[in-house]
């Protein structure tokens, strides 16, 4: 017994050590079955959740929403991800290639994990630990499943932690084991092809590019399907480190790291050696525009119906910033390049004229044309920039001026371009404030569909609308309104007035009487038709007119046909005292061209979910706002500016008048500060306005800020080319007249009348308010 004994003691060490290894090593498995098991089921949410068996259905990511023209142009999109993905079919053979060759090259071997990556890795971390970090890494284990699994899923957030998720090692195991679950799930429930594309839709490339189609167009402006071997070796590469890498602003570490993946496509004979050694050896050939609201067609179109878009995502509970919708707009892209040009080439001649008419002058003045004192200071506490100061040092501290007068390089706005420069915050605000704005906006009056929309001269550096959240007085635009009323109340546009002074009496103000002067101060004294008076904009006969039907029926006339703004009835809205959109007026003024009933302006048809389901489709509301024969009988007093000797309508060009009805209607406010042009033909309505920032921003002659000169060149410069344009079918010609033969003449020149219809109604109660 004692013998047996000895003989034990005497077994060999180390057969007692590889019996432990051995234990050791199945302990270690069957522990480590039962940690990966433990995490799969979230034991005691120590690990935190997997996603469903649903959601890897069905996975979902946030998309961006697309905004589409009426002539299939994408306009741009609405996104906190700028992300649209595109299927399988869409990707060339270069970019699938390259990914293979440099993440996975065993990615059509493997169901999710690759064991010899993973086997790589894990030797690789042994021989670094054994070597005290002296190795380096033998690479990532990684494949291209589990990335899809991480970027899906964002295994590495704190909402998918658990207890133990913070525990340094620990939790970076526990992230991976839930990626090799995940990544087995997919592969288990998606093709290969179809794990690829969602890899490619997925990922984020920087520069504000997620997924391959926005960096295909961030970075070469192209689409994925035509991406190259070496393109593709730069957006792969960018993988790596998507700020390091990135080709614009590290072009060097881009050009290394592109390099580095073609010899991967190399090694593994995606390519052969002689265009490996040619595509080593080219330029980066970049395209690169990072997509935001300021860049591509109609930027402040967007932005405005961002806000009508919003409310309509949560009354019907959609995000436009992540749902993929495909919202489909009135706007034709080839008009609105039209506007848009039209706005730039006109403003920066006048802008020209602007600067020089106030050379060493600053051009913030009062109604006396005297410099407005701390107009700047003033403009510069309204900024964000000095809020922000206010807030760091208090109001009132000297640190705030130091800040705001300190110069520090920025970029600046130039009609010639953009101009890095050293320019102090105060100095920035002096020098945006000498720019005059403009807007502009064409519409269809018979459905109401608005086709072109230019909200101001550059939407990066001047971000406000001023087709419809601007607000500015409309002058002699309004003067048509007061027109209408009196032809609805029975007078021809043949009816004569004297240009005299016409003089309103004010009870209880001071003065007490207003007395409307022309823009000349002169009186002619001459007697004329109303539609000729309307053509030269005459303020005496306007003002005689209004006395004759009243300003509460002038206001009711002109909220039927459109104007939805705050408007008084008093005297002086004859003259066009209360603000207004452009984008109401154009809206009213169509109301003549679509036989007296007004279509509410309109800028959406349709919305699809992100599978082309619709959700809903747009109609735009109308009513009979007057009726046919009244609204073509405006639309012959709008001719008169074109056809009437002194009309202001004259300075339209002479191409563009043959053969063709034009009714237009000019208009400028006091002190010039308002420069407007309203433009019907039977197609299009169109408007423009132009301006200062603020009304005190103008030129100091009348004359030179008139809207003939201000705002009507862009209405003219868009009509030329829309008419040289046969596919927008914008074509010249006549309004369309009634049916029925008008009641009266309109024809002054051929009959002498008593200026009243056969239909003339008794005013003896209809005047004054």
């Amino acid at each position: 017994m004692k013998k047996e004994k000895d003989l034990e003691v005497k077994k060999p060490w180390g057969a007692r050590l590889v019996k432990l290894l051995w234990t050791v090593f199945l302990v270690g498995i069957l522990g480590f079955i039962l940690f990966i098991y433990s995490v799969r089921i979230n034991l005691f949410n120590l690990y935190g959740g997997l996603p469903s068996y649903q959601s890897l259905e069905n996975p979902t990511t946030d998309l961006s929403s697309q905004l589409i023209s009426a002539d299939g142009v994408v306009l741009g999109r609405y996104f906190r991800f700028n992300r649209t993905p595109v299927p399988y079919d869409s990707l060339s053979n270069a970019l699938i290639e390259t990914l293979i060759a440099t993440e996975d090259i065993r990615f059509d071997r493997h169901a999710g994990i690759d064991p010899i990556a993973l086997g790589r890795a894990g030797f690789g971390v042994v021989k670094n630990v054994a070597t005290l970090g002296r190795s380096g890494t033998a690479g990532g284990g990684s494949t291209i499943t589990q990335q899809l699994a991480k970027n899906l899923f964002k295994t590495r957030t704190k909402e998918t932690s658990g207890t133990l998720s913070d525990v340094p090692k620990l939790g970076l195991l526990i992230s991976k084991v839930k990626e090799w679950l995940v990544a087995y799930e997919l592969e288990r429930n998606y093709t290969k092809n179809e794990i690829l594309a969602m890899y490619f839709n997925t990922v984020d490339f920087g520069s504000n590019a997620y997924g391959i189609k926005a960096a295909s167009k961030t970075f070469f402006g192209k689409e994925p399907k035509d991406i190259n071997y070496e393109e593709a070796a730069v957006l792969v590469g960018l993988q790596k480190a998507v700020t390091y890498y990135n080709p614009f602003y590290n072009p060097e570490n881009s050009l290394r790291r592109r390099n580095v993946v073609l010899g991967q496509l190399y090694k593994y004979d995606f390519i052969d050696r002689t265009l490996y050694d040619s595509l080593v050896q080219a330029p980066i050939a970049l395209s690169y525009e990072v997509e935001n609201q300021n860049t591509g067609l109609a930027p402040y179109f967007r932005t405005v119906i961002a806000d009508f878009l919003n409310q309509w995502g949560k009354e019907n509970g959609y995000d436009i910033y992540a749902d993929g919708l495909r919202i489909y707009t009135t706007i034709d892209s080839r008009m609105q390049e039209i506007a848009e040009r039209a706005m730039s080439s006109h403003m920066a001649k006048l802008q020209a004229t602007f600067d020089d008419h106030w050379k060493g002058r600053n051009p913030w003045i009062d109604k006396d044309n005297r410099e407005i004192p701390n107009f700047i200071e003033n403009a510069a506490r309204r900024t964000d920039r000095y809020r922000n100061l206010v807030r760091q040092y208090g109001a009132g501290h000297d640190s705030i001026d130091v800040v705001m007068n300190t110069p520090r390089m920025m970029r600046i706005f130039t009609w010639q371009g953009e101009l890095d420069t050293l320019m102090s915050p105060m100095d920035s605000i002096k020098h945006f404030k000498r720019f005059l704005q403009g807007g502009f906006i064409a519409m269809k009056p018979q459905n109401g569909h608005i086709k072109a929309w230019v909200g101001g001269i550059n939407h990066k550096y001047f971000k406000y609308d001023h087709v419809r959240r601007g607000k500015r007085q409309p002058g002699s635009t309004f003067k048509p309104f007061v027109y209408a009323t009196a032809i609805e109340n029975g007078y021809s546009p043949c009816f004569e007035v004297q240009d005299a002074p016409v003089t309103f009496e004010l009870p209880g103000q001071n003065p007490p009487t207003w007395t409307p002067p022309n823009s000349d101060n002169k009186y002619s004294w001459e007697k004329m038709t109303i539609r000729t008076a309307m053509a030269r904009s005459i303020n005496s006969v306007t003002a005689y007119m209004m006395k004759q039907v009243g300003p509460q029926n002038v206001v009711a006339t002109a909220q039927r046909l459109g104007i939805e703004s705050t408007l008084e009835a008093v005297p002086s809205l004859a003259l066009g005292v209360n603000d207004v959109s452009l984008y109401e007026l154009v809206g009213a003024y169509s109301t003549f061209a679509n036989g007296g009933v007004w279509t509410e302006p309109i800028f959406v048809t349709r919305i699809e979910d992100k599978n082309g389901n619709l959700i809903q489709e747009f109609v735009p509301r109308t009513r009979e706002a007057m009726s046919e024969e009244n609204a073509y009988i405006m639309l012959h007093m709008l001719k008169g500016a074109t056809e009437e000797q002194g009309g202001t309508g004259q300075g339209i060009p002479a191409h563009l008048r043959s053969d063709n009805e034009i009714g237009a209607k000019t208009g400028t406010t006091n002190n010039a500060s308002d420069g407007w042009f309203m433009g019907v033909t039977k197609d299009l309505v169109a408007g423009a306005w132009v301006g200062g920032d603020e009304s005190v921003i103008r030129f100091r002659n009348w004359l030179m800020g008139q809207g003939a000169r201000t705002a009507m060149p862009i209405w003219t410069g868009f009509f030329t080319e829309v008419y040289e344009n046969p596919l927008l079918g914008v074509e010249k010609g006549s309004f369309q007249a009634p049916v029925r033969k008008l009641s009266i003449e309109i024809d002054c020149s051929r009959y002498k009348l008593d200026n009243r219809s056969v239909e003339y109604l008794d005013l003896d109660n209809f005047g004054n308010d």
